[in-house]
């Protein structure tokens, strides 16, 4: 599954905690202050994106894609850490902030700025928890599900987008789902959604068909058992090549996000 999340995090805690140390022994004290804080904040966040804790919510990101005042003050060593590690990971892949997997469907990385958003005022699906919503249309459709990187959304969380997905969809808007650089949590909704929709047998199918488009994509161990744990509990399942139902995607979704 490679490093996650909660490993680089507290090596970046360690690292911070080192550093305050050494300039407090240096005699700088209150400049070692905020150095203390950035670490005990990383080790806070190590500790809640453990696979076994799990707790994206308590960074605070709101289902409208906001983050409130207390979160930024709070949580502003991690927060705008990321944007930044986004921003120059991101410049340095040279990888297409978003990719076209089917006529209407984008998977893709955080949008940072409007220029960075798919045509035709999609639809968004956000895996993300640590990003915030980029507002490019006043009532454009939105539906977060916050998640931590390297990460997988819940197999509930997974059936909550898809149903959201499909009805679009079904509304002919476009849809486009992202996480922060669009190669793991986006693309397990993805696969997903592609499966509900009609254009993939199983999630595997889904995985190359999103892969010929983004070569980029590494899903991880987590990725897949929630993808196999929603595949086991979903209501139907679609026959290969069997066009969509749109009147079953609208009746299936009970009331909710628009």
């Amino acid at each position: 599954m490679g490093i996650g999340i909660s490993t680089l995090i507290s090596i970046k805690a360690a690292s911070l905690f080192i550093f305050f140390a050494y300039i407090k022994n240096l005699g700088f004290t209150f400049l070692s202050i905020p150095f203390l804080y950035a670490s005990l904040i990383s080790f806070l966040v190590a500790l809640a994106s453990h696979p076994s804790i799990n707790l994206p919510m308590l960074l605070g990101k709101s289902s409208d894609g906001t983050f409130p005042i207390w979160a930024l003050i709070i949580f502003s060593p991690y927060l705008y850490f990321v944007r930044l590690f986004s921003a120059l990971r991101r410049k340095k892949s040279g990888e297409p902030p978003y990719s076209e997997v089917s006529e209407g469907l984008y998977v893709g990385g955080w949008p940072s700025t409007n220029e960075k958003m798919p045509p035709g005022n999609p639809a968004i699906i956000d895996c993300t928890c640590e990003l915030p919503r980029v507002m490019q249309v006043t009532g454009q459709a939105y539906m977060c599900v916050p998640t931590f990187d390297t990460r997988s959304p819940q197999p509930a969380d997974i059936e909550a987008a898809v149903k959201w997905g499909c009805r679009k969809r079904a509304q002919n808007v476009p849809v486009f789902v992202h996480c922060a650089y669009g190669h793991g949590r986006s693309v397990a909704v993805m696969c997903a959604l592609l499966v509900a929709l009609g254009m993939a047998e199983d999630w595997k199918n889904a995985e190359k068909l999103i892969r010929a488009r983004r070569p980029y994509i590494r899903m991880n161990a987590l990725h897949r058992k929630a993808l196999e744990e929603w595949s086991k509990h979903r209501l139907s399942t679609p026959k290969r090549n069997q066009q969509y139902s749109v009147s079953s995607a609208i009746s299936s979704d009970a009331p909710g996000r628009s």
